[in-house]
């Protein structure tokens, strides 16, 4: 008699705690890489512009073309994961990361610049869908919160150290901007490395179509909203012609999409999942933190550096307690989640807590003492920390295996279009805010100079080179500005909870999204991966 053996990237029927760790390594090197690329420029865009000769709206370009490029193509990567190997997607979106950065280094003009930072982005967009789809595969939702806490690490750290090691490379003169890119390269290349080395998942052979036409319609009709609220209120006023082409054809054309997913065998976001409760307020839910979160707190470092006058790198160590905050909340949330299989109240108790700590923010200005600013960033970090994680395991625990890939990346499409849309339009509020809080001030202090300084047309002032009674202007107006920001943002906390409140809790599965397609298909769970059929043993 002869057993089949089951070939070297076919798991097992469940992974030791051991096994799940070592597939992780490789998934924690992509996502650092994938949050470095984001912050690492943070602080050296300045620096980078002014070495190009490039223009203010180019720098709002750098910024948006990573931004848009992830966004727009997170639905084709969880897409993709539900039809090929995981494994070779996330190695693809590392290489397209790396391709993208080596590009953006040796760059001489801004349009390679810009050209280089959508490649990256495309590649972001594949790690920041494909990790969690590759976690859902191997972890059972009743264990995945305690592993959530290790990349909530990951985060915390790439988050904290791309802004400090940003402004030291572009400090260093035997280094320079350059190297803002060229970092990531390492990193990337070691989790290619790491992913061939200790990730085994199955590959399900089948035919497939992929709608292409579908998926162009979405990217087109994501990309032309995703301008029109990046430009509107800075390229072009909100009511014009501008607004009516960009706004009325992206919504023609996601209307459009709609109706070719509707109607094609292999659709790109399957339309039936938002049939399922938990998926659609769990995306309703991403959507709302994602404008609440990503809004309010990435002009955060702005307001340290202009009107708390702290250096970039002070301004980038001042954003721990939010940052510690999330660390330490996801881990014990999602160790007493794995413990006791209940998490609807710490999705609950987290929507709470993030609108507190926005609404603690709306109070902030030029005179708040740190040790107050660290309680309320604390606050906030805790509650996106309970809040953030887990809604991507209500939905990957309520949803056929097959279907994870859709789910989850639809979750992360979703939060990523708000984290861009309340960007911009904040960005634009904040402008135009700081202009007339400067002119008030400066009326009130009767001096005669030029407000353009905290328009959206220029770069922000440099606080060095500024009288005192400007400075002390400038310093007050992005203050009151930055504190506004926060007040917008804490409805759409509120609504966040509301959200969460209608979902339905239901018990966690105890199997891996693996065993759960095995169990579905009919197949057995070792089945032939990539390197073909099994070979018998006699």
């Amino acid at each position: 008699m002869t057993a089949p053996q089951a070939p070297d990237d076919a798991p097992p029927t469940s992974m030791t705690h051991r096994q799940i760790l070592q597939a992780m390594s490789g998934l924690m090197a992509g996502m650092f890489v994938a949050i470095l690329a984001g912050t690492v420029v943070s602080n050296a865009l300045p620096t980078i512009i002014a070495d190009l000769g490039a223009s203010q709206s180019s720098y709002t370009w750098v910024v948006t073309a990573e931004l848009l490029a992830m966004t727009a193509t997170v639905p084709l990567w969880g897409k993709l994961s539900d039809l090929f190997n995981k494994k070779l997607l996330l190695q693809l979106s590392l290489c397209m990361f790396v391709v993208g950065s080596l590009l953006a280094g040796f760059s001489h003009g801004v349009g390679l610049l810009i050209f280089s930072r959508v490649v990256q982005g495309i590649g972001a967009g594949g790690l920041t869908a494909l990790a969690q789809v590759v976690m859902a595969s191997v972890i059972p939702p009743r264990q995945l919160g305690k592993y959530a806490g290790i990349f909530g690490a990951v985060f915390a750290v790439g988050t904290v150290a791309g802004p400090l090691v940003g402004g030291v490379l572009v400090d260093t003169s035997w280094l320079g901007w350059r190297w803002c890119f060229f970092i990531g390269v390492p990193f990337a290349l070691l989790a290619i490395a790491l992913l061939q080395r200790t990730l085994r998942l199955p590959t399900t052979r089948r035919q497939v179509r992929i709608d292409w036409l579908g998926a162009f319609l979405i990217v087109a009709g994501v990309c032309a909203l995703l301008i029109w609220v990046s430009l509107a209120g800075n390229e072009f006023d909100w009511a014009s012609w501008q607004t009516g082409a960009l706004a009325g054809g992206g919504v023609l054309l996601l209307v459009a999409a709609v109706f070719v997913e509707a109607r094609t065998a292999e659709p790109v976001i399957p339309l039936d999942i938002f049939r399922n409760r938990t998926v659609t307020l769990t995306t309703v839910a991403s959507l709302l933190v994602g404008v609440a979160m990503f809004g309010g707190t990435v002009f955060l470092s702005q307001y340290f550096q202009v009107s708390l006058g702290k250096s970039p790198t002070v301004a980038g160590l001042m954003s721990l307690p939010m940052i510690l905050g999330l660390l330490v909340s996801s881990t014990v949330a999602g160790q007493v989640i794995s413990r006791t299989g209940k998490w609807k109240r710490y999705l609950v108790a987290g929507a709470v807590i993030m609108a507190v700590g926005l609404a603690l923010l709306s109070t902030i200005d030029a005179e708040t003492h740190f040790g107050r600013l660290s309680l309320y960033m604390a606050v906030l970090g805790i509650g996106v920390g309970m809040l953030m994680q887990n809604l991507v395991l209500a939905a990957q625990n309520d949803v056929p295996a097959a279907d994870l890939g859709a789910a989850t990346s639809v979750l992360s499409f979703f939060r990523s279009m708000g984290g861009t849309i309340g960007v911009s339009v904040l960005g634009a509020i904040l402008a135009n805010r700081v202009t007339s809080e400067m002119t008030k001030g400066l009326r009130e202090a009767g001096i005669t100079a030029s407000t353009s300084e905290g328009s959206g047309e220029s770069s922000v002032p440099d606080m060095s080179t500024l009288p005192a009674p400007m400075r002390s202007i400038v310093e007050h107006a992005y203050g009151v500005a930055t504190a506004d920001l926060f007040l917008i943002a804490t409805p759409f906390a509120l609504l966040a909870l509301v959200a969460v409140v209608f979902l339905k809790e239901k018990p966690l599965k105890t199997t891996s999204g693996m065993e759960r397609l095995a169990e579905e298909s009919g197949e057995a769970a070792a089945a032939p991966a990539d390197k073909g059929p099994a070979a018998p043993v006699g």
